[in-house]
């Protein structure tokens, strides 16, 4: 990491103005626009300004960096993440780093920018805001913080293969409008507690099926109180099913599966009780 470029005595002045916690809760109350191939982008209403100093080429162990505005960005690479090391500390931009927000160091990116993450190995996005410089290894193209790791799904791996998409200007801590993009996956309806799998007319959300009830009990953990878990035989095997829902309507159920999806289980299904 590039720790504090000169002239930063900035961190007190955002520690006063915000709190760790808002200081990324990163990602709330922004319009959406879609984009080509699905998807929708942020759109910053109340932009930050790129921080003094943070644009100008710089050298790390002998290699030139050339910070740039690069609209088009649009990368394949190695992902890394950092944590309890570097908890509390200054960034590139004088902010604080709080390794539990979506937050991400890059080398040459505008600062304090967005940017669009994708685990290939699992499909999961999320945004962050880059705020640091890094990560100084070959190969890898971003370094994430751990919550921004843990929302990805590559926590436990260390590394991970993911796209990078440049998304424009971050917005200023404490704008009014906070963003509320950045979530992994959005949340599904709220309804009242699950019903029996077998309820007549309910529509459920098939996650995944496990040889293992440990497994499956780990999985319906993650996805919330509206999982359920439900055995089946299948010729001397039993098997145990993730099922979320129960929902009134295949539209509203659909739109929850593909949260699911969002969430690394591809192949998720919608099935009926009836």
């Amino acid at each position: 990491m590039l720790w504090g470029l000169k002239g930063w005595d900035m961190a007190a002045r955002f520690l006063k103005a915000a709190t760790i916690a808002a200081l990324l809760s990163l990602v709330a109350a922004c319009a959406g626009a879609p984009r080509p191939g699905g998807g929708r982008v942020p759109v910053v209403t109340d932009p930050a300004p790129i921080v003094s100093g943070t644009m100008r080429p710089y050298q790390i162990r002998g290699r030139w960096y050339h910070p740039a505005e690069q609209p088009g960005y649009d990368e394949t690479g190695q992902a890394s993440w950092y944590g309890d090391q570097h908890h509390g500390r200054p960034t590139s931009t004088g902010e604080l780093f709080d390794q539990y927000a979506l937050t991400a160091a890059h080398k040459t990116l505008p600062l304090p920018g967005l940017v669009e993450v994708t685990n290939l190995a699992n499909g999961r996005t999320i945004v962050v805001r880059i705020n640091d410089r890094g990560p100084f290894v070959d190969g890898r193209i971003i370094d994430l913080s751990r919550g921004a790791a843990d929302a990805l799904g590559m926590l436990q791996q260390g590394v991970g293969e993911v796209r990078v998409r440049y998304l424009g200007f971050a917005p200023r801590l404490g704008s009014s409008q906070p963003l509320r993009y950045a979530a992994a996956v959005a949340p599904a309806p709220a309804a009242p507690a699950p019903a029996a799998p077998n309820e007549s007319g309910a529509y459920w959300i098939q996650a995944g099926t496990f040889a293992d009830r440990g497994n499956a009990r780990r999985v319906a953990d993650r996805l919330g109180e509206r999982a359920v878990i439900d055995m089946v035989r299948q010729g001397d095997s039993t098997l145990y099913r993730v099922l979320i829902g129960p929902w009134p309507d295949p539209n509203a159920a659909e739109q929850a599966r593909q949260a699911v999806v969002a969430r690394g289980y591809a192949d998720a299904l919608l099935i009926s009780a009836r």
